[in-house]
């Protein structure tokens, strides 16, 4: 005769999905806990956004003394792979091995190129600072620049073929919410690091900043490789492709992806809009540190604070979508909200307020992930559900490419306003230390406005039930961007 259930577990189980996120995902084949060890490859993924916006950007223009612009140039080169995600997760679609496996190589390789980024990355950054003893000034360059190459390849492509792997192993109903949950892990990676590597580098020492970004490098390997474990099964007999057997075309999927019409009107409005918001990640930590007197620890711990905004977001444009909300209204409060966080960083600095400037970063994060979570749900109407590589490498194309380019004209700008004040063209009140920051926040705000103007038109495309959400459904996304 069994026992009875205890009071505890009794009280578990009568709490349901409502009270535990993500439970529903589960199924008979795939149990919750292996969807949750799949989803620590984002884990990684997120300390490496951490690492690079914020800590190596800090790190590099105050303690290391490297200029913006080569700054922005670096955190920038993930660009150069950006737009190769939809080809990587194309690929991953139809690749054929000899082992069976699809995903899994991609997933591995991906992961030996981070390992590899970060295993040189602390040695090329201090040679760059200008600890370097023999060899040409190119030596330092071509190292950091290989560091950051390697780093945003493997991270693209782990996290391409990572959340195709997620959408092959759940079913159709629950692939928006498996997602989702890659989506939430992802944040909670760049959160959580925030404040370990805040920490750890609170006393900023050479040495330490080797340690810490080699440790950085072995957690990824270990990682990825207990999330990747026994994921995919392999399919017996999986040959390369016979002689006169057709092979599937890239442009013949990219162009179905595009027939909709409408993919190309809402990729611009995302694109405009993830220019505005990201054009501050490269300055917000040297601006805490120059500016509001904030130490390395402090400056890191705001990738943390607008993780935490995202997360919020996240769970509130889940409630408003649930209760009917239209995607287009979701990113346009996403935009306002940003205008708002970069007002409050503009101010913080003549009112010497580190409370406004961490708000500012707090509400920064709630207005991209609204952003996100707005313009992406509205994708999920115009393209085909059946082409889950290449939508979800388009999207992270988009972002991406986006992303790099608005960090790299951050860097110009703010070093162009700085070379402006130390020749003296700049004079009176506009060479205030702050001015070559703000400058660039004005900018962002000009960009949000731009952005609300793009979306407008979309929201003809709600009024045709083009752009539709059921109320009373459990919200996910089905595709989410890098």
């Amino acid at each position: 005769m069994s026992a009875a259930p205890s009071i505890i577990t009794r009280t578990i189980q009568q709490l349901g999905p409502r009270f535990m996120p993500f439970a529903d995902i589960a199924t008979d084949d795939v149990p919750l806990s292996r969807f949750l060890r799949l989803s620590l490859f984002q884990l990684t993924v997120g300390m490496a956004t951490t690492l690079f916006y914020g800590t190596l950007n800090r790190v590099m223009i105050l303690e290391l003394g490297v200029p913006a612009t080569l700054v922005a140039a670096f955190i920038a080169i993930p660009l150069l792979v950006a737009p190769f995600r939809a080809l990587i997760g194309f690929k991953s679609d139809t690749y054929r091995n000899v082992l069976g496996w699809r995903r899994v190589p991609f997933i591995w390789f991906g992961t030996l190129a981070m390992f590899g980024g970060l295993a040189i990355m602390p040695f090329a950054l201090i040679v760059l600072s200008g600890e370097q003893i023999w060899g040409g000034r190119w030596i330092p360059l071509a190292g950091s620049a290989l560091a950051f190459f390697l780093v945003g390849a493997g991270a693209h492509t782990v996290q391409t073929s990572g959340l195709a792997l997620a959408t092959d192993l759940s079913t159709e109903e629950k692939r928006p919410r498996v997602i989702a949950l890659m989506y939430v892990m992802m944040l909670l990676g760049a959160l959580i690091s925030a404040f370990v590597l805040g920490g750890l580098l609170q006393d900023f020492t050479s040495i330490k900043l080797i340690q810490v970004i080699q440790g950085a490098a072995l957690f990824t390997l270990v990682i990825n490789t207990i999330s990747l474990w026994k994921q995919e099964a392999r399919r017996r007999g999986v040959v390369p492709y016979a002689k006169g057997e057709r092979r599937p075309l890239f442009l013949d999927a990219w162009r179905a992806f595009l027939k909709g019409g409408n993919a190309i009107r809402l990729l611009v409005a995302t694109g405009l809009g993830f220019f505005a918001f990201n054009m501050q990640d490269v300055l917000l930590e040297p601006y805490g540190g120059e500016i509001l007197g904030w130490t390395v620890g402090q400056t890191t711990s705001l990738t943390g604070l607008t993780a935490a905004g995202a997360i919020v977001a996240f769970l509130w444009a889940a409630r408003m979508m649930e209760r009917g909300s239209d995607a287009v209204r979701v990113a346009a409060l996403g935009c306002f909200l940003g205008v708002m966080s970069f007002c409050a960083v503009i101010f913080a600095s003549p009112l010497q307020s580190s409370t406004m400037f961490a708000g500012g970063a707090f509400l920064m994060g709630m207005g991209e992930g609204l952003f996100a979570v707005g313009t992406l749900s509205a994708a999920m109407g115009l393209r085909d559900a059946t082409q889950h590589g290449i939508a979800l490498g388009a999207w992270g194309a988009v972002f991406a490419s986006s992303e790099g380019l608005s960090m790299f004209g951050a860097g110009v700008i703010r070093d162009w306003v700085v070379r402006g004040i130390a020749d003296g063209r700049i004079t009176g009140a506009m060479a205030d230390p702050s001015v070559p920051y703000s400058v660039v926040y004005h900018i962002e705000t000009l960009l949000l406005f731009a952005t609300l103007v793009a979306l407008g038109p979309l929201v003809r495309l709600v009024r045709a039930g083009a752009i539709a959400r059921e109320t009373g459904k459990e919200f996910g996304l089905a595709e989410l961007p890098a």
